[in-house]
């Protein structure tokens, strides 16, 4: 019989992750604004282009190796490995970035944190309360997945939807893309994400986006942009 997360769990996760409430969203781009300006994307097929490469060149490479580390420490007690995780995973980020995941991670830690039944969740969120931890919001979100027996690989496969609906959002205010088409387009990614491969993610954390650099380095004038509610 198939593996499922139970649907209790699905529901409760599920509302954490809508920005209507307390928590809100932000996400990070990493560069579409100079894409669109420069062309690379000006249809739904380049921007469902842009979204695949952004989960084969960032989410892979680093995201998801930090779901992946985050719940193996999890599962092994290893609280100063959850701990070390959290604290070094602003360092890949940029400033603005790095600020934003800190910002969520206390929202959604200030709602999530008398929710925890495991102990070792337990100790990892006293640990944010007593300020020996930080709180980014993708180790925080982890820890409550893992709290809530929800599989790592249906954890991944919302997180990133979650990234991509909000990403994709920003092009109605930017380029010519109908919602219809991004509607549609979203659609085809529940097959792409069912297809990664998540017993494949390598255990080295890179942050190295090739198609991200070139397009900021090729275009001065602008930066990616961090979109904020």
């Amino acid at each position: 019989m198939q593996k499922r997360t139970k649907l209790k769990s699905l529901s409760r996760f599920l509302q954490i992750l809508d920005g209507t409430f307390p928590s809100g969203v932000f996400v990070h781009s990493f560069g579409l604004e100079p894409h669109i300006i420069k062309e690379n994307v000006k249809d739904i097929d380049g921007l469902k282009i842009y979204l695949k490469n952004l989960i084969i060149d960032q989410y892979s490479k680093m995201e998801f190796v930090y779901i992946k580390k985050v719940f193996e420490a999890l599962e092994n007690n290893k609280l100063n490995l959850v701990k070390k995780l959290d604290n070094q995973y602003a360092s890949y980020l940029t400033f603005e970035y790095a600020k934003a995941s800190k910002n969520m991670g206390d929202n959604y830690f200030a709602q999530i944190k008398n929710l925890a039944s495991k102990d070792i969740v337990k100790e990892y969120f006293q640990a944010i309360e007593e300020k020996k931890s930080e709180s980014n919001e993708i180790i925080v979100l982890s820890a409550l997945a893992y709290d809530l027996d929800i599989y790592m690989e249906d954890f991944i496969v919302m997180w990133t939807k979650k990234n991509l609906i909000n990403i994709a959002a920003t092009t109605l205010k930017i380029s010519r893309i109908k919602p219809s088409q991004i509607q549609q387009m979203l659609f085809e990614f529940d097959e792409i994400l069912e297809d990664l491969g998540f017993e494949n993610i390598e255990n080295k954390i890179t942050n190295f986006n090739p198609l991200f650099e070139e397009i900021i380095f090729s275009h001065k004038n602008l930066e990616p942009k961090m979109f904020t509610t």
